[in-house]
């Protein structure tokens, strides 16, 4: 399983960003912008939430495993797995979604004076930072759940 590359979230939120503002700025010529949707900051924060909270949970179930406490319950590592393809699953999907709101985000700026407006660049800002909040969660999980690199030196 390959690791979650920085460079690659930030390809995926610039381009995201890049497309949604010209197209945000398409759609306002045309007609109305679609409203962003109050959830859209919600969302992401559970699912932050979520994977911090697999990530802290494993991370003690990994050190009491490493400690040899008694009645430590260990991890599967099929479960750890699928944790890490979930948290990645979801930094990829954060990474776009707050590329998307972001791109929107910066139209926006430009009629901060009309209320309703103002109201959305807020709901897409806060989009935005839940977004990272949810790489960094999946970051954190991926990394309590890196196996140890071996020591052995096998050069036969």
């Amino acid at each position: 399983m390959k690791q979650l590359r920085l460079r690659t979230l930030a390809g995926l939120f610039v381009v995201a960003g890049v497309v949604s503002w010209a197209g945000a700025r398409l759609w306002d010529s045309v007609g109305t912008l679609p409203r962003v949707p109050i959830a859209a900051p919600i969302v992401l924060a559970v699912i932050a939430v979520v994977l911090l909270a697999t990530a802290l949970s494993l991370r003690s179930r990994l050190r009491a495993q490493r400690e040899r406490r008694p009645g430590a319950k260990g991890v599967d590592p099929l479960m750890a797995a699928r944790a890490v393809v979930f948290g990645q699953a979801s930094a990829l999907v954060a990474a776009l979604v707050s590329g998307l709101y972001g791109g929107v985000g910066v139209f926006l700026l430009g009629s901060l004076d009309i209320p309703t407006r103002r109201d959305q660049a807020f709901y897409a800002g806060f989009s935005v930072l839940a977004g990272i909040a949810v790489i960094a969660a999946a970051f954190f999980l991926e990394r309590v759940c890196k196996l140890p690199e071996d020591e052995d030196d096998n050069t036969a």
